[in-house]
Order: structure tokens, then C-alpha cells, then sequence
């Protein structure tokens, strides 16, 4: 597919429409921008976290082309890069979708060797059933025999054969049972691994946004018969664009893995925690009070500021410290997924607003900067 800018033939506006046309034209190129930021939204949370796809820098490309264009650039160098990630976006849905085809494909592989390995135990179990159907007609006929030692030796030779058959069978049902064995671990492998896959962020190893989403709408659910108080903390670096300016994404990758871990280091078993989308996490906090959800943000807010991290080069060791904001909302009746993240997130924007490095709370929008 070829981009271009297809140029109109000029129409002559009288002086008095001007200031009308330049404004209609403002508000479509508005309009535009937020299209286009929206499909990439769109195609960002399409891509899969998998390694294997290094789905994490396809994701970060896309920001940068959001960046792009929010940017007061040139035209000619926005068509070029836009060109540009227009091809690594159709390679990498290509990539995603022959992986899934691939992944699809063993997984029948084993449900069709299942299913054979079931038809073919079903048939040596017939044909053992006629064997022993067979050796039973011979006994029967044994009992017309006149001489009793001939009579005594057929049955013990019948009994024998019949001994050897039971062994054969038992010996064919052992290995068989052990091969299904194997291939159902390895089909139970492939499908928790799959799961696992498709609810983790493939960067920091916390939930990703599928997997909050679950979990939100299952704690709302479960609201709706039993109350439950709980409440969310959502946590956005500071500043974090210029880190991966100044230092590159590798270091901001960095960055976001360490945050998730000192997040994880710093909340209980049962709490819940997930990337939202790029710098941004979430929290969840069952049994817990808007009150209790703010000491826990503190905590998490002062504690970050506090962490010194080490970049290493070549040449020397340089420091980096970083910031955090957190919202927070906590559960009220008839809530969805969308209004408590809401308050959440406008409570961010807020702190942000108030000076960064703070905590904001739903309604009241109290702040306490966490670091002086």
C-alpha cells in the first residue's frame, strides 16, 4: 500500500469564510490526530504479550509513533516514519497471527493423537476379548475328552496360554497407559502455559491488562451478593519519557521491571497487581479502606523516591532515581470497571498536576507529598 498526500484543486474563499475555513480545518486535523492516536491505542492492546513475538518492543515502537504525532513536526518526515511503521505493524500481525496458527496447530496435533491412542486401546481390547472368548470354547470342549490325563494336561496347557495372554495384555496396557500418560502432561503443560501466557506482561511478569480487567469484574461480581470494601492504587512514573530519551528504552525497560518488583516486595499475598499499560500499574487491595489504601500508597510512593538504581557502562557507574504518582479510588455500590478506574485515574492526573512524586485520593483529592 502506497501513503501520500493527494492535493485538491485550490478554492478561492471570499475574506469574510477564511477565518471559518481555517477553523473547519483545524478541528478535522484534530480530529485526525485523535483517530489516529486511538487506533494505535487499538492496535497495542491487539498484540499479545509474548516473547517470542518481542511483543514489548512492537508495543514501544507504536508510543513513539503516538509521540510522533502529537509532536508539531513536518509533514514529509511524518509520512516517512508513519510509512515506515506501517510495514512493521502488518509484519507483526503477520508474526502474531502465524504463531497462534502454529500454537493451534500442535494443540490439535495432541487432541488427534489422543484420540487414536483411545481407538487403537479399544481395539486390542477387542481383539484380547476374543482371544480369551476363543481359549474358553476350547476348555468347554475339553470336558468331551474321554482320557482324564489328556483331559488334566489340555487344561494345564490352555491355563498356561491363558496366563501368557493376560501378561501380554497387561504388559501392552502398562506402556500404553504410560505413552497417554506423557502426552496428556505435555497437552496439560501446553494449555497452563498458554493461560499463563495470555494473562502475564511479558516485560515486568505481573498481570497485564486482560488479566485486570477479570479480576475487577469478578470482585464486582462478587459484590453484588456479598459487600466487600477493597480499593485500587494507580501508579504512573514520573517523568518517564525523558528516561527513555536520555537513556534509551533498554534502561526504561529496566525501569519498569524494577518498579513492578518493588511493588511486589512491598504488598500482601493477596493483593493484586498488574501493568495498565506502559509506565502505569494497578493495584488492587482487598479489605481495604480509602484510608488504609492511602498509607499503603505513601509507603510505595516514599519508598521508590528513597531506591537508588545503578546504570552500568563501560566507562562508570551513573545513579538513577525515579518518582512515582498513585490515584487512588475505593469501591462504592453499583461501581463498574470503568468508574473506579476513572476515579483512579483522574485522581492521578491530579497529583500529577499538584507537583508529582504525590498521592491523590478519589472526591477529596487530598494530597501528602511523599518526599520532601
Amino acid at each position: 500500500m502506497k501513503w501520500g498526500i493527494q492535493k485538491k484543486a485550490a478554492t478561492a474563499l471570499a475574506p469574510q469564510e477564511l477565518p471559518e475555513g481555517l477553523a473547519t480545518r483545524q478541528e478535522k486535523n484534530e480530529f485526525f490526530l485523535l483517530a489516529i492516536q486511538a487506533l494505535l491505542t487499538f492496535i497495542n492492546d491487539f498484540a499479545l504479550d509474548i516473547k517470542e513475538l518481542k511483543s514489548d518492543i512492537f508495543k514501544q515502537k507504536l508510543v513513539e509513533l503516538e509521540n510522533l504525532f502529537e509532536q508539531d513536526q513536518k509533514m514529509k518526515k511524518t509520512a516517512s516514519a508513519f510509512r515506515k511503521h506501517h510495514k512493521r505493524i502488518r509484519r507483526f500481525v503477520d508474526r502474531q497471527n502465524q504463531y497462534l496458527a502454529e500454537r493451534e496447530k500442535e494443540l490439535k496435533d495432541i487432541i488427534d493423537l489422543l484420540a487414536k491412542a483411545m481407538v487403537t486401546l479399544d481395539t486390542v481390547n477387542q481383539q484380547y476379548h476374543q482371544k480369551i472368548y476363543r481359549q474358553s470354547e476350547k476348555i468347554e470342549g475339553f470336558t468331551r475328552l474321554d482320557d482324564i490325563k489328556r483331559l488334566k494336561q489340555a487344561l494345564i496347557d490352555e491355563v498356561d496360554n491363558i496366563r501368557r495372554t493376560v501378561r501380554a495384555k497387561q504388559d501392552r496396557d502398562s506402556k500404553q497407559l504410560k505413552h497417554l500418560s506423557r502426552q496428556v502432561n505435555t497437552l496439560h503443560h501446553e494449555l497452563k502455559k498458554a493461560k499463563f501466557d495470555s494473562v502475564t506482561d511479558g516485560l515486568t511478569g505481573v498481570f497485564n491488562r486482560k488479566a485486570l480487567d477479570q479480576h475487577l469484574e469478578g470482585l464486582l461480581e462478587q459484590n453484588k451478593q456479598t459487600p466487600t470494601e477493597f480499593a485500587i492504587l494507580m501508579i504512573d512514573i514520573d517523568d518517564f519519557k525523558g528516561i527513555n530519551d536520555v537513556y534509551g528504552h533498554p534502561t526504561g525497560d529496566r525501569v519498569l521491571l524494577a518498579l513492578a518488583q518493588k511493588c511486589q516486595g512491598l504488598i500482601r499475598n493477596d493483593d493484586f497487581i498488574a501493568r495498565y499499560g506502559g509506565e502505569e500499574f494497578v493495584i488492587i487491595l482487598p479489605n481495604a479502606s480509602l484510608a488504609n489504601a492511602i498509607k499503603k500508597a505513601e509507603l510505595i510512593c516514599k519508598s521508590v523516591a528513597d531506591t537508588r538504581y545503578a546504570l552500568h557502562d563501560n566507562k562508570d557507574v551513573e545513579i538513577l532515581s525515579i518518582t512515582v504518582s498513585i490515584g487512588i479510588s475505593a469501591y462504592q455500590n453499583d461501581d463498574t470497571v470503568e468508574t473506579i478506574i476513572g476515579r483512579a485515574d483522574k485522581a492521578l492526573y491530579a497529583a500529577k498536576d499538584a507537583g508529582k512524586n504525590r498521592v491523590g485520593a478519589q472526591n477529596e483529592l487530598i494530597f501528602e507529598q511523599a518526599v520532601k
